[in-house]
């Protein structure tokens, strides 16, 4: 007994709580083989990147955004990867869940809670973008109805969901054959239909597709990175228990990723020559589309071959809590419900002196608080639910008893309205 305690007195430490915690980890990893731990630290990194991204872009001095500065143009490079990860990590993660079990179609319980997930996206993404004092002057802005990263990756769930309603059933390789293709196929033709600014639709609908009213991103070509990204997880799934997965697939990534980079300008500039074909040419001149899917793919490829050191349980924690991080950016930096946030006060208005320092700030403090939200998500969601109930409750007393009222009034004038009719009918 006395050999026991002892044991037991060091746990009581910060430092040995965390050793146990990072070995009772990397024991749940090994016994669980098929967990990708490398997803989540996919999605920490896209996010800590989004943090950093917003915060530079949104108030750095327009005299310091020089391109022929090497800083700001390796700065600017690797921004513009951090918004396609995102997606492609998103439809990834929600698909190899989705497909996990052997149920398939409506019997699958991951569809409704995909669904549930999908809309509630939605509903937040609209959320951020309300103004209360517009509100207060009975006024919903325009800038309610622009579509943004949550709206799209929203969509794009509800999306994978029904395209695996249609395919899954029949075959599992349909759906992924499906997803490559009408991920490729927006991919082809977003010269095209980019051009289009669907004045025809309400605006409300409009933004999900042209970006002329001001939207971030749109329903398509967006949804291309998730589909790409459901299919690598149908490909992961189906070989998960292959010894050679993670080897065969680091190395087609890196190649696919450096071709993609490096070479698909020049194909397509080669398909134009050779045959004729309009839309060759025009994806030649503006081919961010597939260079981004290079990027997307290197990144993937990176984090899978040092997958083994992905382990750090704040890390994960961090990839696992993405949305609260989302949700706490836009409200600090871009003053979500008020309109007052850092954007207002000090858009485009720093040195890079105070920007890289401000931004570091700004990742830590966002991080901090999205994590003790997280950290205490059941007891607020309980504060706040408890108020908005007994409201509910004095809501429907003060329903009934006027009910109650009503109907007392109403039985006794109808009371006295039947009397008099007998009256009448008796005379």
């Amino acid at each position: 007994m006395r050999g026991f305690c002892i044991i037991l007195q060091p746990l009581k430490t910060k430092h040995t709580v965390n050793q146990v915690y990072k070995v009772s980890l990397i024991d749940k990893m090994e016994k669980n083989e098929f967990r990708l731990y490398f997803i989540d630290a996919i999605r920490a990194w896209a996010i800590l990147m989004m943090l950093q991204g917003h915060f530079v872009d949104g108030l750095l001095d327009n005299a310091y955004r020089v391109d022929s500065n090497v800083f700001y143009t390796v700065w600017k490079y690797f921004r513009g990867i951090t918004a396609p990860v995102f997606f492609t990590v998103s439809g990834f993660i929600f698909t190899y869940l989705l497909i996990k079990g052997d149920a398939f179609g409506l019997s699958n319980p991951r569809v409704q809670k995909g669904i549930k997930r999908g809309l509630s996206l939605l509903f937040i993404g609209y959320l951020l973008r309300l103004n209360f004092f517009g509100l207060l002057k009975l006024q919903i802005y325009n800038s309610f109805y622009l579509v943004d990263v949550l709206h799209c990756i929203g969509l794009s769930l509800l999306g994978i969901i029904g395209l695996y309603l249609l395919t899954a059933k029949r075959s599992l390789y349909l759906f992924a054959a499906t997803l490559i293709s009408l991920s490729v196929f927006l991919f082809v033709f977003e010269p095209y239909y980019k051009q289009f600014t669907f004045n025809y639709l309400p605006s409300l609908l409009a933004n999900y597709f042209t970006k002329s009213n001001g939207s971030v991103f749109t329903i398509f070509p967006w949804f291309g990175y998730a589909g790409i990204g459901a299919f690598i997880s149908v490909i992961f799934n189906r070989f998960k228990t292959h010894r050679f997965l993670y080897p065969a697939t680091i190395s087609s990534f890196i190649a696919l990723g450096l071709s993609l980079i490096f070479f698909s300008s020049d194909l397509f500039a080669f398909l134009s020559q050779k045959t004729g074909v309009e839309i060759f040419a025009l994806i030649y001149f503006n081919n961010y589309l597939f260079i981004r899917l290079g990027d997307v793919l290197l990144v993937f490829a990176i984090f899978m071959l040092f997958r083994k050191f992905m382990t750090n349980p704040k890390m994960l924690q961090i990839g696992q809590s993405t949305l609260s991080i989302y949700v706490v950016h836009y409200v600090l930096l871009y003053g979500s419900f008020t309109g007052l946030g850092l954007y207002y006060f000090l858009h485009h208005t720093l040195p890079p002196s105070i920007v890289i320092p401000g931004a570091l700030i700004f990742i830590s403090l966002t991080t901090v608080l999205a994590l003790r939200y997280e950290k205490n998500k059941a007891q607020i969601k309980a504060a706040i639910a408890k108020p908005s109930k007994l409201i509910s409750q004095k809501a429907r007393q003060g329903i009934h008893e006027e009910s109650l009222r009503f109907l007392k009034a109403f039985a006794i004038k109808s009371k006295g309205t039947l009397l008099r009719l007998f009256r009448l009918v008796k005379n």
